[in-house]
Parts: C-alpha cells; structure tokens; sequence
C-alpha cells in the first residue's frame, strides 16, 4: 500500500509519536510490543461517506423495500423526533462499528438538527473513541411547502446555515497533518436545498479552505428530478454551481454517464462509492471501473445504517469487487485493488495524503486481522480478507494508540453504549 506496492512479510512496524517510524525485519522492541503473528496488517480503512445519526434507524419496517424517495419520507418523521443524545449516542454505536470492521478515519454527513442538535454531538463522540474524523455540516433548505421532500419541520434558513457552518469551522477544523478532525461543508442533496445555497457553500468552503461534499446521481428518481427541475443532468448542475475540483466529492453517483465521468475526471473530483446501500435501496451498480479507468478518485463508504444496514467498511470492500464482477466480469476488479480503494483511495478523496498506506512517515493507523481463525483458514494469499474473511479486525491502531484490542473496543463501555442505543430506538419506536 505505498508508492512501490510493496507487501512486507516476517518483519516489524515501528510506531513513534503517531507516525509509522520504521518498517523491516528485526527491528529493536521499543515501548509495548504488539505481537502481530499469524495477522495480516493494512492500512486502517477510510469510509468517505455515512450518516452515523442512522445507526438508530436500523430496519425500519415501511422503509425495508422501498426505493430512495419512498425511503426516505418513511424515515424523516422518526428522525424529527431525534435530539442532541440521539446523536450523540447513535454516533458512539455507528463509529464503534466502523471500528471493528478495520476502519480508522470516517466521513459523517449530518444534514438535520432537529430539537437541539448539534454537529458538536458527533464530534464528541468521536473524540471519545479515539477515530479520525471528519465531519461535514450538511443541510437542507427546502421542504415539502416549498417542493422539496423534507418536511418542513427538517429544513432550516439558509442564513443560518451558513452562520452555523463558519461556526464548526472555526471552532473544530484542523487543517495540518496528522489531524484528527476535519470539517466539510455538505448541502444534503439538489433536491433538498436551493441553487443560492449550494453556490454560496462552495464559496464559503473555498473562502475557509474545507472540502465540499453532497449526494448526486444516486438513482434514476434523482437523474429525473435534475432533468425536471433544472434542465440538466446532476453532473451539469454541479459543475455549474462550483461543484467541481479536486476539493468536492459527491456520494454515490450510480447514475453517472460518460460524459460525467470524464468531467470528473478532469476537474479531480472525488466520488464515495456505497455499494451495499446501492443494493439495499435498489439504486443500481455505480460505474467503478469506468471511474477508475478515466482516472477519477474513488473511495468507499457504508452510507447510513438505515440504507445498508450495517457499517462494515471491509464488508463494502469486498461487495464493491463483487459488483463491479457482476456487472463487468470476473476480471474487472482485484481484491487488491479493493483494498487499495478502501484504504489509499478514501484517503484521496478526503485529501489526506498523511494517511491510508504502509509507508515511514505516514501517520499510524493500522488495521491487525487474524488470519489464524475459520474464515482464512486454507488461504494461500492475503487476498483471502476480501474474498474470505475475517470481517472483524483483532487490533486497530488509530495516531499510534490502540482503540480496538483482541476484538474489543478499549476506549468506551461498548455494552453500556448498546444498551443506551436500543432504549432510545425503542422509546422512538414507541412515539411513532
């Protein structure tokens, strides 16, 4: 996973000050020894795109079958319901998920803040378990009264938006290596918020100097509203809102056609690709190996729990070498290349060129998995992770500190957490 595509066998890793020091054979023990035999060491995996709050919101009956929209206005009025503990709380449960499935830096995309909430709920809990972070500020501006599909309970003005972006911006972005939070600016989508905002946004997080990040092409009800409402494909508007450069990434972009490809591949913009939730909601198989061949970045993302539903970053890898097998076949997509895109091309995508690769220099954030136990077992080759297992990581190193250890998650009380989760799901259960 560096420049040479190296694949290290029978050596050391050297963590030092929260950057990989040293890497070779036999290597002097310096502090606590992690014994790593018998495990397969990447990366830490990156998830460039997922709704944490959604971890609540796990197979909502209503919204099990249907596509995108229809989806969606089943789950807005239980979201309405949610407040700062909800997020807080569904944070804790979604990154503690991430976690244990080998991811180390993730994307948030919070678009609602409804009794309270703040984006500083996500933050926080973040902070507490120890992962790198990088949250975006979404929004929506338009609800139903308007025609748009939020209610209106869910939209805010768009004065306050932006007053509420500059102010997470400047309170929690760090923009130097090694960061552990870093903020985006995310209007949810061209169908929740207006032109006036999407363009402002983009001038705001140039003006601050943060990425830019939305949904865009997701499906074919999405292509359709763009081609209604604005006259235009989704990739038109964006380009011609500010919406591309090598500081913007779109979620998901199943539908893009040739000549989106090439526009992204030209202005350097970044695409989160979401298999699993493609497939849940029905959305389709996003064009990867076009993408990839064009020269666009791509990195993966699990989405949110109520469209996937789970948060296993290794589990979208190996799905999205799948699909692109299905769809291209056998030979259109490696495991390694899979990995590669989990790891070093999310890290493209977010802009970290500190992180998502095996390299002396680069922040440590390492990913342990034993190779020892039934799902590996007759493996000849550490493509056996994507193509057997295991699914859940035995250490994750996250700025050199240990947060998961023999399969555990060391900084929170994990069952105290899920037991707060489930209480809260059903009092919302209970309300609707």
């Amino acid at each position: 996973m560096d420049d040479a595509q190296s694949e290290h066998e029978s050596c050391d890793i050297l963590l030092r000050g929260g950057v990989i020091a040293a890497i070779g054979p036999n290597l002097p023990p310096v502090g606590e020894v992690i014994e790593a035999s018998g495990c397969l060491v990447t990366p830490g995996l990156i998830n460039t795109h997922h709704h944490l709050y959604q971890s609540l919101t796990k197979a909502v009956p209503g919204g099990q079958d249907a596509l995108l929209f229809g989806w969606l206005r089943t789950l807005y009025p239980i979201w309405a319901r949610f407040g700062p503990e909800e997020m807080r709380v569904s944070a804790l449960t979604g990154l503690a998920e991430l976690a244990l499935s080998g991811c180390t830096m993730t994307s948030d995309h919070l678009y609602l803040y409804p009794n309270g909430a703040r984006l500083d709920d996500t933050i926080d809990a973040a902070t507490e378990i120890g992962m790198r972070f990088h949250p975006t500020r979404g929004a929506m501006s338009i609800g139903e009264s308007a025609g748009g599909l939020p209610p209106d309970s869910l939209v805010e003005s768009e004065a306050a938006i932006l007053d509420d972006c500059l102010r997470v911006i400047d309170a929690f972005h760090d923009p130097n290596p090694g960061a552990m939070v870093r903020v985006g600016v995310a209007p949810c989508s061209p169908f929740s918020v207006s032109r006036e905002l999407m363009r402002d946004a983009a001038l705001l997080a140039r003006d601050k100097g943060v990425r830019l990040h939305t949904h865009l092409a997701e499906n074919d009800e999405d292509v359709a509203y763009s081609l209604a409402k604005f006259g235009c494909r989704p990739g038109q508007y964006a380009e011609d809102l500010g919406w591309t450069g090598e500081d913007v990434w779109h979620a998901h972009c199943v539908k893009l056609d040739a000549q989106e490809i090439d526009l992204f591949a030209r202005t350097r913009t970044g695409d989160a690709h979401c298999p699993c939730s493609n497939c849940r909601l029905g959305s389709g198989i996003a064009p990867v190996r076009a993408m990839r061949d064009a020269g666009v970045r791509v990195g993966l993302g699990v989405d949110g729990s109520a469209s996937n539903d789970t948060g296993s970053l290794v589990g979208e890898a190996r799905q999205a070498l799948l699909l692109q097998r299905v769809a291209r076949g056998a030979d259109a997509m490696s495991a390694r290349e899979a990995l590669w895109i989990a790891t070093r091309g999310g890290a493209e995508v977010l802009g970290r060129d500190d992180c998502g690769q095996i390299a002396v220099g680069k922040r440590a954030d390492l990913a342990l998995w034993d190779m020892s136990g039934i799902e590996a077992a007759g493996n000849w080759d550490a493509g056996a992770l994507l193509l057997a297992g295991p699914s859940k990581v035995r250490h994750l190193i996250v700025e050199g500190r240990q947060i998961v250890r023999d399969g555990q998650v060391t900084t929170l009380d994990l069952g105290a957490v899920i037991a707060h989760q489930n209480m809260l799901a059903r009092r919302l259960a209970e309300a609707m």
